[in-house]
């Protein structure tokens, strides 16, 4: 095989080298991909390992696939026919675990079906966007969706983030933090000591260890999976449309976060796969791809989907730029989807188990986003605009109460720590002076 069939996205690799470059592609992203449905789920009140839960795993898993197509394949001008791996985002899990929390399902779900189609919009006019968003601006969003994650991290390591489950005597035991702690050990371990295709399968195989250590404490139960049907029944609008202003600003305005955080990875793609600029054509087709996967995601049940930026680690460790690679990560995603005994599988593992993965995954999002950070020399001015953007999108989420008498729209947006702290960015970039640390 020659250098130019791994930098062109339009040539495939021997079916022998591409189905294992595939399923590298879905290792990489499994864990992370479905675990907002389960917070999201469990700020909803749903039963865990219940049948609704199930549903919203299948969902995530099927349209994580779909989506993945929309990328790689393409439909007119939608997709960037490039080689990038869609997901169920994190950057929407703070602001939907609050909507599902206080509003329901539905409306969470609306708003996802709205918020897309509006980032489906954004496809036309997201190069003129971008000024807006500059390292400052997107490094402190994902740092604000790092922070205020880790909290539910250690909630589920512990035991769990119910109000029941914090209540319940084994909260915090050593029979949870043991497994949690398992899970860490050994993704860490895997990661750094290991390479290729088990070192991008870290945290997949953490979870595995950990799950396997809390089978022999006695904490699965694998009934659901024994109740659960082999192939799935999507059911449109599962909770029906109901529409919340302050919910659609909301998911709206992370919608654009994320559009901003595609046009970096379809451009981190195309630099570390073939070592040019991604067009503008490859641009504006990864937005319309991201924007029309959480839309119809969102009207059979699934969360936002977005680009995964740790596959494009997986393009740039491998060299191999084809597209066809990743469009069969996203059927094997989609044949997962169609059977619910694999979310089922999923569904009953214990929440310390998820917890030791996600402190990792959650604190990578942190971490990302002083990564981001660190792209801005940091002057007065740049300090100032972090702890204002911080200090508000951060300290109105953990209390909620000091806002209690705005009307519940401002409400919503002003209590899900990701939009303050993007708002509250913006306008101190807009109108603070450039030379102010002159």
């Amino acid at each position: 095989m020659t250098d130019t069939t791994y930098t062109d996205p339009n040539v495939t690799p021997p079916i022998g080298q591409a189905i294992p470059l595939g399923l590298q592609h879905v290792l990489a992203m499994f864990a992370s991909n479905v675990t907002p449905s389960i917070i999201v789920a469990g700020a909803a009140g749903l039963a865990f390992g219940g049948e609704e839960q199930i549903y919203l795993i299948q969902m995530a898993m099927l349209f994580a696939g779909i989506a993945t197509v929309f990328q790689t394949v393409g439909i007119g001008p939608i997709g960037a026919r490039l080689p990038i791996m869609q997901g169920t985002s994190f950057a929407f899990v703070g602001v939907l675990a609050g909507i599902a929390a206080t509003m329901g399902l539905g409306v969470a779900l609306t708003a996802c079906i709205i918020g897309g189609t509006i980032h489906f919009l954004l496809g036309a006019v997201i190069k003129n966007l971008r000024w807006l968003f500059p390292p400052l601006i997107t490094g402190l969003v994902i740092l604000a969706i790092g922070l205020y994650l880790i909290p539910v991290a250690i909630k589920y390591a512990a035991g769990g983030a119910a109000d029941f489950q914090m209540a319940a005597e084994s909260f915090g035991s050593l029979k949870h933090w043991s497994v949690a702690l398992t899970v860490i050990v050994v993704a860490l371990a895997v990661k750094f000591f290991t390479k290729g295709i088990l070192s991008a399968s870290g945290i997949l195989i953490g979870l595995l260890a950990g799950y396997a250590l809390a089978f022999a404490l006695g904490m699965v139960n694998f009934a659901p999976v024994a109740g659960a049907a082999w192939i799935t029944a999507i059911q449109p609008l599962p909770y029906g449309f109901e529409f919340n202003l302050g919910a659609v600003i909301a998911v709206t305005l992370v919608s654009i976060v994320s559009a901003i955080e595609t046009v970096g990875d379809a451009s981190a793609t195309a630099k570390a796969g073939a070592n040019r600029d991604a067009t503008d054509e490859e641009i504006a087709g990864a937005t319309y791809a991201d924007g029309l996967g959480t839309a119809v995601a969102g009207v059979f049940g699934g969360l936002p989907n977005t680009s995964f930026s740790q596959n494009v680690g997986i393009v740039d460790m491998t060299g191999i730029m084809s597209r066809h690679v990743v469009t069969i990560a996203g059927l094997i995603m989609i044949v997962c989807g169609l059977v619910p005994k694999v979310g089922a599988v999923i569904a009953s593992m214990p929440l310390p188990v998820l917890g030791g993965g996600v402190i990792v995954m959650f604190g990578m999002v942190a971490a990302a986003g002083l990564n981001v950070l660190s792209e801005e020399k940091m002057t007065r001015r740049t300090m100032i605009i972090i702890a204002v953007s911080l200090a508000f999108g951060l300290g109105l989420n953990l209390v909620p109460t000091a806002v209690q008498y705005l009307p519940n729209v401002v409400k919503t947006l002003a209590t899900s720590a990701v939009a303050p702290t993007a708002l509250m960015a913006i306008f101190l970039n807009l109108v603070l002076p450039k030379d102010m640390d002159a």
